[in-house]
């Protein structure tokens, strides 16, 4: 039975490169797949999910005014489609999310998101909260803080080389914006930590 996934993490813990592996698994079975990638995220060139390890792969775009729902049924009805994998999961928008989740029930075709869950700020995505809402299936991808505890904030670093706290929520970075920290470190960046007591 086909169901709505999401895989979710902070920056830098592998979640493209598990989806680019998932996607060569179906299609090394001889399955069909479509990748879908959000249009302003170009660190990897336009139309393209890239991970940090060297590895890439052609995907269709969306943004916030894509019919996620059209644009997959368009495309099934030149041949059977096994599985979607959708990559920058935290740029969708809530309907977005329904009109997966639609894909899924209606369409019978499984959809694994990928992205972030909280932004710089500690808040949730506006995608990410939905998909937390209506995935049938959601995986923690783990990666680590510095101090070797598992990292759940992502802060974001200015130009000047300080953590900010404000800001707009989506800024295209890698490695020299963004920072994964545990939560007590996240805190110590951005300047929301007492001093230690005795």
């Amino acid at each position: 039975m086909a169901k709505l996934y999401f895989h979710y993490s902070t920056m830098n813990a592998g979640k493209s490169t598990l989806l680019l592996q998932a996607a060569h698994n179906y299609r090394e079975r001889g399955m069909q797949t479509c990748l879908l990638t959000a249009r302003l995220d170009d660190r990897g060139g336009q139309g393209r999910i890239a991970s940090r390890i060297g590895i890439g792969e052609a995907a269709d775009t969306f943004d916030a005014d894509s019919d996620l729902f059209a644009g997959i049924a368009a495309r099934i009805e030149s041949g059977p489609l096994a599985c979607v994998f959708l990559d920058e999961a935290q740029f969708l928008t809530p309907e977005q999310v329904w009109q997966l989740a639609r894909v899924v029930d209606d369409l019978g075709v499984p959809v694994m998101c990928y992205g972030l869950r909280v932004d710089f700020r500690g808040g949730l995505f506006p995608g990410s909260a939905a998909l937390l809402a209506l995935a049938d299936e959601m995986r923690e991808v783990r990666t680590i803080c510095h101090c070797g505890k598992k990292a759940t904030m992502v802060a974001r670093k200015g130009p000047d080389g300080r953590f900010q706290r404000d800001g707009a929520q989506v800024q295209i970075g890698g490695n020299e914006t963004y920072v994964s920290l545990c939560r007590r470190h996240w805190r110590e960046a951005v300047g929301d930590r007492r001093p230690e007591i005795g």
